[in-house]
């Protein structure tokens, strides 16, 4: 690569590296915050709540590098043209179509890798993320909790309470556990409870004593009454013996690509999509960073790019959710979006390109 090249990649690159730091680290920051308010630190423990922040950023990445890459676009080579480098650079004989092939070089690669992110790292870190999700919202793990304090999960629509903890967490007294169903209550009081050690084979488990089960019906859902039942002893499991739920964001690329089924070929065809996202958005955000030197237009130039990626994001959604729900087939599938891009791609860049393939016909 000769130096002009270098130099305009360069100023690229930069950008580009902010970009996508900025905005993993706001993504990093915003799913922490939501997790420490869900109180998954008492569920999990640090560690697990940091690995799960990891992984839904890097779920994350292959979303937020081709808007990166919109962004940098935009930004550096708009600092091109506001300093009149741009100018200098086409007085030397250097066209906008090798400037376009700059670009197009440092966009491929990019595309690369975040088609395979999309495609065998996004699986992956889904499928890690949903078994720590399920740990926090089906284990019972009451050696991380402080006595005195009511611990909650929304999703598993549980709460609990331990009045005193004695013998490391292993003793507790009045315990109170509340758990919400799908067509009832249950709340569980008991004035003593024994953590036991977990055994080779052998589910994890607490022995509750001396207390009460009360079972608490919705109107018009399941049990007509409220019942209560008195226990000497009650064993309570704290893991989840209900088998694993399906998930096709976490499923292999290789068993989409055997489904049939309308939902897997729309995640399917996203994945996919993922590398001509990149380099379509990054062609397309060229005339947004043309400017006339001396002339302050930066800021309608962004205001259009937002609206022109906003626009880009919520076709791509719709364009998901027609495939899912059977309103568009397999086949235009997603693809509609990404034809369209590249016809709105070559029309801003080579504005002559119609015109010329008009005239031969």
């Amino acid at each position: 690569m000769k130096i002009v090249e270098r130099y305009i990649a360069r100023e690229l690159l930069l950008p580009f590296a902010i970009v996508i730091t900025i905005l993993a680290g706001l993504f990093a920051s915003f799913s922490g915050a939501r997790f420490l308010a869900q109180g998954l630190t008492e569920s999990l423990g640090m560690a697990a709540m940091l690995k799960l922040v990891s992984l839904r950023t890097l779920i994350a990445l292959d979303v937020l590098i081709p808007v990166a890459l919109y962004v940098a676009v935009i930004i550096g080579l708009g600092r091109l043209y506001k300093d009149q480098e741009i100018n200098v650079l086409r007085s030397a004989g250097m066209s906008d179509y090798r400037i376009y092939t700059i670009i197009l070089l440092i966009t491929l690669p990019a595309g690369i890798f975040s088609g395979a992110l999309s495609l065998f790292v996004r699986p992956w870190a889904y499928e890690e993320s949903f078994i720590l999700n399920a740990q926090a919202e089906a284990d019972l793990n009451t050696s991380r909790f402080q006595a005195g304090r009511f611990y909650g999960s929304e999703g598993s629509g549980r709460v609990v309470y331990i009045q005193t903890k004695e013998n490391d967490g292993f003793d507790m007294k009045e315990i109170f556990h509340f758990t919400r169903k799908p067509d009832s209550s249950e709340v569980v009081v008991a004035k003593k409870a024994q953590r036991q050690e977990s055994q080779s084979g052998q589910r994890p488990q607490i022995h509750l004593f001396d207390g009460h089960i009360y079972k608490l019906a919705r109107p018009g859902l399941g049990e007509v009454k409220d019942t209560v039942i008195r226990f000497e002893k009650l064993v309570y499991y704290t893991d989840s013996s209900k088998a694993p739920e399906y998930r096709r964001k976490a499923a292999a690329t290789t068993a989409l690509m055997a489904s049939d089924k309308p939902r897997d070929i729309a995640e399917l065809q996203w994945r996919m999509s993922r590398p001509f996202s990149t380099i379509l958005l990054a062609m397309i955000a060229i005339p947004f960073s043309r400017t006339v030197p001396r002339q302050d237009k930066g800021t309608r130039s962004y205001v259009a790019a937002a609206i022109v990626f906003a626009i880009y994001y919520n076709l791509g959604g719709l364009a998901q959710i027609w495939v899912e729900q059977g309103t568009v087939k397999s086949f235009p599938g997603v693809w509609w979006l990404y034809v369209l891009m590249a016809v709105i791609a070559v029309s801003v860049l080579l504005p002559g390109s119609w015109q010329k393939l008009l005239r031969r016909r």
